[in-house]
């Protein structure tokens, strides 16, 4: 039997951030996972970021993780969607390359300091109290007093073409066939979701020249603030649409789809649909836009991103020889759909430990989210939680006035999911707040004092405020209409002023940025895009910003009523049974964790508010 502080089972997105977050704070961990050649897989799309996506990924880094870094590293596309919206909106996505991105955090991994990788199935999981007992298929014990449970879609997994199945997990990768009845022998209820993926076409046998090119942009922001060099784009995407002739094939073949047919028992995302499902949904719909996108330099499979599908493969050919550009496209990985086990996150606390024992910790898309990004956080907050577990310390909880982070672990540990959960900024009530250009200013303090931050992070993150703070001041400057200034306000559509004003009075003009101004003036050479892009969103958006810090005051009282944690919701007569039984089952930590629970009324968070203090007294 070998001992360690804590094990992580999963070596993915979520696994590999709560192994070096546990590394990183000291803690002698294992890493046991299936595959080693599975490491940081990106199994479904090429790409890490997007819509949300983009702002974890830079919450994640600005707490010290590596996702950001290692994406950074690795991007052969970035671009920045909803350009033409609000900052609260725009998000970064970059195409990975998938190769270089497992290669890299591998070799992270085996570089990082009380980080043992091991390739290892994990079978059996016995609670000891204050130790846990992990056993391989192969009859090695493993111990430990803290476990992360990152094990992604390879719980009792099969994948799903048409009428095959088989019992493997992502990409044709060996699954955790015996897992699933360990945990519920712990007492922790299951559920089963389902997700896919497209297929993957020849480069070769593509006519790039009907498609339309999306090209990578230049000099925004990337996703890790420790990246010192601007990533390059490497490659190009493409865009083609289905057609009438797509949807008929579709159509007419939806007996043999096997999430109509029946073959497939999972709960799929709602938000990530197959593309007969969109069929079948938008039925008025003329035609469905979809992604070429490159897996990597290194191999000429493409990804077509929206057309993922569980069709038989004599079906899967005929769909895609009907779009535009892929009339004699060749198949080199079919599509399928796959279905897992996952647990019930409503039986986490918001520190992602079970409610019910102590020391284990679950992280990722056993919790029921999606995505590589929603995994990564919750792994770096189990990992981080872990150690302090360890430590004896009080565990991190990020409330969702602190980052998207803290919303997606707050929905699904209060509300639960039916359906692959999936973080969208309309998820967050305070997004204009929670960017992804200033996540470093929101949580690296927190991360320093969890113990996860390095020094030269932090002394990257204090110059960056310095920085800010300089170029403030400078636009307190007050400056003279001259002819460069006149031309500025007259080609950008700006009555003159009728007296000298500031140049943050100049900004808050609708259609004069601080990019415009610099383009003209060269004021601010010496200052880069992050910066100057950061103290355009703060002057540009000084008043909304004002009125979501009142409303996060307005949050964070109901947040500080903490509710005891023995307290009997059916002592007394005033609660509704539905609140009661609702509330006995989540166990909020405080009031405002309570008003989100579905079920849960203003009128019962009124009636409760009084039973505290009531039971206080």
């Amino acid at each position: 039997m070998k001992d360690f502080d804590a094990i992580v089972i999963g070596a993915g997105h979520a696994g590999c951030e709560a192994a070096l977050a546990l590394a990183r704070m000291g803690n002698e961990t294992l890493l046991l996972t299936l595959s080693l050649d599975a490491v940081a897989f990106l199994a479904c799309n090429p790409s890490i970021g997007g819509t949300a996506k983009g702002q974890l990924v830079c919450e994640v880094d600005a707490l010290g993780g590596e996702m950001g870094i290692n994406i950074d590293k690795t991007s052969i596309q970035l671009r920045m969607l909803n350009r033409g919206k609000g900052p609260a909106v725009q998000s970064l996505r970059a195409q990975a390359d998938k190769v270089e991105y497992h290669n890299e955090m591998k070799k992270t991994l085996e570089n990082t300091p009380n980080l043992y990788l091991r390739q290892g199935e994990a079978v059996d999981i016995i609670d000891e109290g204050k130790y846990k007992l992990v056993k391989t298929a192969v009859g090695i014990e493993y111990k430990a007093k803290a476990v992360v449970f990152a094990t992604g879609v390879y719980l009792d997994s099969r994948i799903i073409i048409g009428e095959y199945t088989k019992d493997v997990g992502p990409n044709g990768f060996m699954n955790a066939k015996f897992l699933s009845s360990s945990l519920e022998r712990l007492g922790i209820k299951l559920l089963r979701f389902k997700t896919g993926t497209p297929a993957r076409v020849n480069s070769r046998s593509i006519d790039f020249s009907k498609l339309e090119i999306q090209n990578g942009e230049d000099n925004i922001q990337s996703f890790s603030f420790m990246t010192k060099e601007k990533p390059k784009n490497r490659a190009v995407c493409y865009l083609t649409y289905t057609n009438e002739n797509t949807h008929d094939i579709i159509r007419a073949n939806l007996d043999k789809a096997p999430v109509y047919s029946g073959l497939i028992k999972g709960v799929g995302p709602r938000y990530c649909p197959s593309i007969e499902t969109k069929i079948v949904r938008f039925a008025d719909k003329e035609r469905h836009q979809l992604f070429l996108e490159p897996e990597s330099l290194s191999t000429n499979e493409i990804y077509i991103q929206g057309f993922s599908t569980s069709m038989p493969t004599d079906i899967q050919e005929q769909m895609i020889h009907s779009l535009k550009g892929l009339e004699k496209a060749e198949i080199m990985r079919d599509s399928y759909a796959i279905e897992y086990d996952c647990i019930d996150p409503k039986q986490l606390l918001p520190t992602l430990e079970l409610k019910n024992h102590n020391g284990l910790f679950f992280a990722g898309q056993i919790n029921g989210t999606s995505g590589y990004e929603e995994a990564a956080a919750q792994g770096l907050i189990a990992g981080i939680n872990a150690s302090l577990y360890l430590q004896n310390k009080q565990q991190l909880i990020l409330k969702r006035s602190d980052g998207y982070i803290g919303v997606l672990i707050d929905d699904i540990v209060t509300k639960g999911t039916l359906e692959p959960y999936r973080m969208m900024t309309s998820r967050a009530e305070y997004r204009l707040l929670l960017r992804q250009d200033n996540a470093d200013l929101r949580l690296t303090e927190i991360g320093r004092d969890v113990g996860l931050v390095s020094d030269e992070r932090y002394n990257m993150f204090l110059e960056k405020k310095a920085k800010l703070s300089e170029c403030m001041e400078k636009l307190k400057t007050k400056i003279k209409m001259d002819e460069i200034f006149e031309s500025l306000f007259k080609e950008n559509g700006e009555n003159l002023p009728k007296e000298n004003i500031t140049l943050y009075e100049m900004l808050k003009r609708s259609n004069i940025d601080i990019f415009k101004i610099n383009d003209k003036t060269h004021l601010f050479d010496e200052f880069d895009y992050d910066i100057l892009n950061e103290v355009n969103i703060m002057v540009k958006y000084e008043g909304y910003l004002k009125q979501q810090d009142e409303e996060i005051a307005k949050f964070k009282k109901n947040e500080a009523t903490l509710i005891p944690a023995n307290f009997d919701y059916f002592k007394y007569h005033g609660l509704r049974l539905e609140a009661a039984e609702k509330l006995n089952e989540i166990r909020p930590l405080n009031l405002g964790q309570a008003s989100r629970i579905s079920g849960v009324s203003p009128a019962d968070i009124a009636v409760l508010s009084v039973l505290i203090k009531k039971d206080r007294g």
